[in-house]
């Protein structure tokens, strides 16, 4: 992480299979930019784990498989984050169906993973198509990590000698 004045970077990486997560991954990328921050955005399959490290935040969409499993092309960005020494600021959103026994059961393992490994800012859960109402809910959403990464940042300054 880069302690220097220049704009964090951010990369949102995601993976949708009906097409909600994608509209709620471009809702997101609409609030990072109204917030003047510059996100670099990745589906999962196009996304360079060697890469991670030159990233200070990262944001994972994900949609839900199954009984609340996280999707298999994110099980490697999954392993790669949890590798992380905690520097790195999180966020994660997904989208679900209340009608399976486990709503956005992805969203909870990362949330759970990202909060022991990161510096989990927030997370989000939409019902399947987000709709024009969530987009208050994604602006607040990236607010929230970026709050995160300035208290991170400053704590960071401060514990410098």
């Amino acid at each position: 992480m880069a302690l220097t004045n220049s704009k964090p970077k951010i990369a949102i990486v995601y993976a949708s299979a009906t097409g909600h997560t994608e509209r709620l991954t471009e809702m997101i990328v609409d609030a990072s930019v109204s917030q003047g921050l510059q996100p670099e955005v990745f589906p999962v399959k196009e996304f360079d784990l060697k890469e991670l490290l030159r990233y200070d935040i990262v944001v994972v969409g994900t949609y839900t498989w199954m009984n609340g499993e996280i999707p298999r092309q994110l099980h490697r960005l999954f392993e790669a984050i949890e590798q992380q020494s905690g520097d790195l600021v999180t966020g994660v959103f997904g989208t679900g169906d209340r009608c399976f026994a486990t709503y956005c059961g992805a969203v909870d393992l990362f949330r759970d993973m990202l909060h022991a490994k990161t510096q989990l800012a927030a997370t989000l859960k939409v019902e399947q198509m987000p709709s024009a109402e969530d987009r208050l809910r994604c602006d607040a959403f990236m607010n929230s990590v970026w709050r995160k990464y300035s208290q991170h940042v400053e704590n960071l300054v401060a514990a410098k000698p």
